[in-house]
């Protein structure tokens, strides 16, 4: 069982930044894939990036390469996004999210656990 808690979000001017935190309770998390997924009103839910469990890959969505950044920190069950270059298009509500499958996925189907959400809102 993993429990998440999303924090960090709120109001940035576009070409801003803000650093999400995903803290996570459980003793699964070292061995979990995580990714932060978001979700814009009225729109499904959309891969943003995913991390595997050692850190040592990760995955992009082409809107948001080049300019976010995911990590995590095992040792404190964290895992975090900074996202620079902040564009209007990227408000939502920013979900993390893990699962627990031997392989890495973009489909919400493949997670497990979810976090609450955080808001996420960048004006222009």
């Amino acid at each position: 069982q993993v429990q998440l808690v999303e924090s960090g979000g709120g109001l940035v001017q576009a070409g801003g930044s803000l650093r999400l935190s995903c803290a996570a309770s459980g003793r699964t998390f070292s061995s979990s894939t995580m990714a932060w997924f978001r979700q814009a009103p009225g729109k499904e839910r959309e891969f943003v990036v995913s991390i595997t469990w050692s850190g040592g890959r990760t995955y992009y969505a082409d809107s948001v390469k080049g300019r976010f950044t995911i990590s995590r920190e095992n040792a404190k069950n964290t895992v975090y996004l900074q996202m620079n270059s902040l564009k209007p298009e990227d408000t939502a509500v920013y979900y993390c999210a893990a699962s627990t499958r031997r392989y890495t996925s973009r489909s919400t189907y493949d997670y497990d656990y979810w976090g609450q959400g955080t808001q996420v809102t960048v004006s222009s």
